[in-house]
């Protein structure tokens, strides 16, 4: 049986570069980089090696870049922090967010009882920047933004130079999950007016349990996790050190492929969509994710013409013949309940049907595409 990876949103395989790259560290570099002995220093080297590189991709400064557990515990600590130390009393965002933001705004909003807006979504995923607009005009608090750049279920890319230049103008606050952003397009975060992100590793070929905040220089923000001295005050425990090294690789490998590796797997989602127009009647595509223009060319999301009686074991057929994909994000696929992101653009019609996301890497293949294309039409066809 062939075995196809088309999940690649919910986290990729890391690359082999990078594997070599933290059994070195693991096996040489293995000090507290709190220590201050040489094995201390060797490793403190790496972190503040990668916190410089990071930085200089990203054009901010070193010291705004805090290492964390991934891009929950990111967007986490900045939200609830925000609340706490910066008196945010107001939080705008939307509906399709990650339930890493979704769920800590309703947490705080049910124990703080801070006011909190939902931005308008239209059909296409994208947000109503009017809205938007007279959302921050119309609030007399201090008003935090969470919206994210890239979405991970329909990868719907949001204009947030017009965010962040909105939020300035407002006095507002503008957070964005970063975490399907980073690594695949190039981003400046100070020319953004963006005053923090989060970051997984493992979103672009690096190791799981590894990512990071940038948080603004001066913004005020304080820690959620006490202990020691490390990150800057803001995470107290000892740094991943490997993890950190191995984030550092994935990322330098990231931005320096990025063209080539880029127009290979635009060819090969573009390869996908036509395959699938020309080879499954009545399928729809979900959002603007055939537009690359306004979604990241890393990720479809589809809706299949396929009966409610296949529909339940569409995802489990799938699997039996090897192929790997996602009716939604993984962190809610234990979920009995339907897409969160979906149910707020799709029509109820097509809600009833189907919806699949395939994401895509460079380690995927026309081949992989034909294989999976081929199984779908059968199984629409039986």
């Amino acid at each position: 049986m062939q075995k196809v990876y088309f999940d690649n949103a919910a986290t990729t395989n890391v690359r082999p570069e990078v594997i070599t790259k933290m059994v070195s560290v693991l096996e040489e570099d293995f000090g507290n980089p709190s220590s201050t002995h040489g094995f201390g220093r060797s490793a403190k080297n790496h972190i503040e090696q990668t916190r410089k590189n990071i930085a200089n991709y990203l054009g901010v400064k070193a010291s705004e870049i805090i290492f964390t557990s991934g891009g929950t515990e990111a967007d986490n600590l900045v939200i609830n922090s925000a609340v706490r130390d910066l008196k945010v009393r107001h939080i705008i965002t939307s509906k399709i967010e990650h339930h890493a933001v979704l769920h800590t705004v309703q947490e705080i909003e049910a124990t703080s009882g801070i006011e909190v807006s939902y931005v308008n979504i239209n059909p296409d995923g994208s947000i109503d920047y009017d809205h938007l607009k007279s959302l921050l005009s119309n609030s007399a608090e201090k008003v935090l933004v969470s919206l994210m750049h890239v979405n991970n279920e329909i990868g719907t890319i949001l204009d947030i130079h017009r965010i962040g230049n909105l939020c300035k103008e407002h006095n507002a606050l503008f957070h964005s999950d970063m975490v399907q952003s980073i690594g695949h397009l190039e981003v400046n975060l100070n020319e953004l007016n963006v005053d923090f992100t989060a970051v997984s590793a493992h979103k672009f070929h690096g190791p799981k349990g590894v990512g990071f905040a940038y948080i603004r220089k001066n913004s005020g923000l304080k820690p959620l996790i006490f202990g020691g001295e490390q990150e800057r005050g803001y995470r107290a425990g000892t740094e991943s050190v490997h993890n950190i090294a191995g984030m550092d690789e994935a990322l330098r490998l990231a931005y320096e492929h990025l063209e080539e590796e880029r127009k290979y797997i635009s060819d090969l989602k573009h390869y996908f969509i036509e395959a699938l127009k020309k080879n499954i009647e009545g399928v729809k595509f979900n959002a603007n994710c055939c537009d690359l223009d306004h979604c990241t060319y890393t990720l479809i999301n589809v809706c299949l013409p396929i009966t409610d009686e296949k529909a339940g074991i569409l995802l489990f057929h799938l699997d039996i013949n090897g192929i790997a994909c996602s009716k939604g994000s993984a962190c809610q696929s234990g979920s009995s309940k339907g897409s969160h992101v979906l149910s707020e653009i799709l029509c109820e019609e097509d809600l009833q049907k189907p919806s699949i996301r395939f994401s895509f890497s460079k380690y995927n293949t026309k081949e992989e595409v034909d294989y999976v294309v081929d199984v779908l039409k059968k199984f629409i066809a039986s």
